[in-house]
């Protein structure tokens, strides 16, 4: 009996080894894998997700403007440029004029043939890129040379 339980004690140790080992060893593994660094160009180069913003409520009767029934808040500046496609791939370009009356916005119609119905997206510009030339100073006259009286 003496050498059951002396069998039965030394596989408990064996059995409590092997799983600290497992234990210790397999989440060391995630520290050895290398991660690529992200490429500056791919995140410089994305473009402005174009995003569905609303759709044409109404057009007007000499077809110079639009009513847009926006879906969600509206964050479209004034001035900013959408477009529009109909469900037979028709397409217009309007301009947010700015007015806006609780979920209805107003914009003018730049190019094409928007009809009531018609999904309205805005892509928003990317932001601007500072120039890196130098600019050059406003260049005064010296005051050495003198001034001519206007004839």
């Amino acid at each position: 009996m003496r050498a059951l339980n002396l069998h039965s004690e030394t596989m408990k140790r064996i059995t409590l080894w092997l799983a600290m080992a497992v234990v210790v060893t397999l989440p060391s593994c995630g520290l050895f894998r290398r991660t690529k660094p992200e490429d500056p160009k791919k995140t410089e180069e994305k473009k402005p997700e174009t995003r569905l913003v609303g759709r044409i409520a109404s057009v007007s009767a000499d077809k110079t403007f639009v009513l847009i029934q926006s879906y969600g808040a509206w964050e479209v500046e004034a001035g900013g440029i959408l477009t529009t496609r109909g469900p037979d791939e028709r397409l217009a370009n309007l301009r947010c004029t700015g007015e806006k009356l609780g979920q209805f916005v107003a914009a003018d119609i730049q190019a094409g043939d928007p009809r009531t119905g018609d999904a309205v997206f805005h892509a928003p510009k990317p932001p601007a890129q500072p120039d890196p030339s130098p600019t050059a100073a406003p260049t005064t006259p010296s005051p050495a040379e003198p001034k001519r009286p206007n004839p």
